[in-house]
Parts: C-alpha cells; structure tokens; sequence
C-alpha cells in the first residue's frame, strides 16, 4: 500500500490524527501487507505528519525526499524501514540507473548537520503555507474554493481546465490542467504557489475569475 500522508500533490490534503488512527485500525486487518508512505515533503508539508504505521507491521518503509526541503536537484531521499525491505532496497542500488551520488549524499549530509537547518526549513514552511493561504483566499472573495492544506500547491476546481489555462498564460501566469492528476472528480488546475509571492495572490484569483465568469453560458429565455 502506497500513501502520500501530507502534501499530497495536486490536492493538498493531509492525514490527520483521527483519520490515521481510523486507517491504522483497517490496516491491522492485515499485517502482512508492505506500507510504503511517501512524506516528500517533510519538515516544510505545513500539516503535522500523521504516520500509519503501527509497531506490528511486519513490512514497511517511510521515505523522505531532501528536494523539497533543501533543492530540487538534490535528487536524494532517505529511507527508513524493516530490514528486508531496506535490505531490498539496497539490493536495487548498484552502479547504473540507480545509483546515488557519493558527492551528493555528502552534501546533503552535511546540509542536514548545519546548525541553521532547522531554523531554515520552519522559515520555508511558514512561508509556503502563508503562500498558500493567500491564493486560497483571494480566490474565495470570488466564491472559488480551492484547497491546499499542506504542500506547495492549490488546487482549484474550474469550468473549463484548456479555457483556465489559456487563458492565464495570455495573462502572463502558469498553470497546470488538472487531468493528469484525476480519473473521477470535475476539472481543475493545479498552481504552484510554492513561487508565487503573497502580493501577487489577488492578481491570479482576480485573472482567474474573469475567465471563469467569461465562460458562463449566458441565457437567451
């Protein structure tokens, strides 16, 4: 079993205490079975990270991505888990396509190590979440909920995904169409506000808006 916990990208969403405690209980029903939980994120998710791993599992794995909270082309992550899994994991890891940077796992060790690390990673998460707060609610004064509780996007659900996109890029902001990500749900787009400066927040859910409102059929009876 796959879980993103936090940061879950595009949505945003986020286990929390109560939910982990409910998907645990499912889970025990089932020893067994390998959890893998991928908390890419980390430190800078901006929710508290909810595990649902229990002290009887017999497989598992967490993984912790240094991209997001350190550089995107610190291509590195560090594992943790019991030892067959590990064990396997380390089997995969030969020289080749798999294999790691010496160099860069020095580096990011040493980044890890720095006495300012954590004072830097808080400061990102407070910015990233303030980030997204601010386009969340600059889109809500237009009545579009959005979401994004954790992670460094917004979600935010549109008429039309070609149209929003479009029309944005002519306005001079990017954004993804959201039908990659989904299979069930209605449209959407995916922004990034990892980049996107709080300021800026009420120019994009404003662009948005009036493309939005622009793609309202009108009446003719």
């Amino acid at each position: 079993m796959f879980v993103v916990p936090r940061a879950q990208n595009p949505f945003g969403s986020a286990i929390d205490a109560q939910r982990g405690a409910e998907l645990r209980g499912i889970l025990a029903r089932d020893p067994g079975l390998l959890l893998v939980e991928d908390d890419h994120a980390g430190r800078v998710a901006g929710a508290p990270f909810a595990t649902l791993l229990a002290p009887e599992r017999e497989r598992w794995a967490i993984i912790r991505s240094v991209s997001k909270m350190l550089h995107p082309d610190l291509r590195l992550a560090v594992v943790a888990g019991d030892e067959t899994t590990v064990a396997r994991v380390e089997g995969r890891q030969i020289l080749g396509p798999r294999w790691v940077s010496h160099v860069i796992q020095a580096l990011v060790v040493e980044l890890l190590r720095d006495d300012s690390f954590d004072v830097r990673t808080d400061h990102a998460r407070d910015v990233y979440a303030a980030r997204r707060r601010a386009l969340i609610e600059a889109l809500a004064e237009h009545g579009i909920a959005a979401h994004g509780r954790s992670g460094l996007n917004v979600w935010v659900p549109v008429r039309e995904e070609t149209q929003v996109v479009r029309g944005l890029d002519a306005a001079g902001w990017r954004v993804l169409a959201g039908e990659r990500f989904r299979l069930m749900s209605g449209p959407g787009v995916r922004v990034t506000t990892s980049t996107l400066p709080q300021d800026e927040a009420p120019a994009v859910a404003d662009a948005l808006a009036a493309i939005e409102q622009a793609a309202r059929p009108r009446r003719l009876y």
